[in-house]
């Protein structure tokens, strides 16, 4: 899941048979979808809020929240270091780390009203859009200064031999 999908998804990547739908989990639009299990304590407890329309199906190994809060405010809350050190107290395993769903009910999350909520999800979409466009954009960018180093290079250091007469 987290591969796939950073703070938040609204489209599918993977469709399943209506049978195999049928015994499956289900989240709907606005709920976290959470791996309770995973390899390592980093990746326990790895989150999506789901904001697409549909309703998807959920694979085992993974907590639904269902909540009434504004879906990447907790998204971004469960990607904190805040969380993280609540997680790893809860997190037990050695090959399998898991975090079971009962113990989720311990974990604090700060939460201002929803109308605040809101403006800190604006403030870090912005942030997450601006990281994103430079991640995209500074390999880009060192790719093109790296040509034009060459180019001048090569013009700088190719010498046309002079005929004699």
């Amino acid at each position: 899941m987290y591969t796939h999908f950073g703070i938040y998804a609204d489209e599918v990547i993977k469709y399943i048979g209506e049978d195999e739908y049928k015994k499956s989990k289900h989240a709907v639009k606005n709920d976290i979808v959470m791996a309770v299990t995973s390899e390592n304590v980093e990746d326990v407890c790895a989150c999506t809020a789901w904001l697409g329309e549909d309703d998807i199906a959920v694979s085992g190994h993974t907590a639904i929240i269902h909540h009434d809060q504004n879906a990447k405010y907790l998204s971004y809350y469960f990607h904190t270091d805040h969380f993280f050190a609540q997680k790893k107290k809860l997190a037990h395993g050695t090959k399998v780390i898991e975090v079971t769903p009962d113990k989720l009910l311990d974990i604090e999350i700060s939460l201002p009203s929803k109308v605040k909520q809101n403006e800190i999800v604006a403030v870090l979409d912005k942030f997450d859009s601006l990281n994103e466009s430079m991640s995209e954009g500074i390999p880009a960018e060192i790719e093109a200064r790296q040509k034009q180093y060459e180019y001048y290079r090569d013009k700088l250091l190719s010498f046309k031999e002079k005929r004699k007469t």
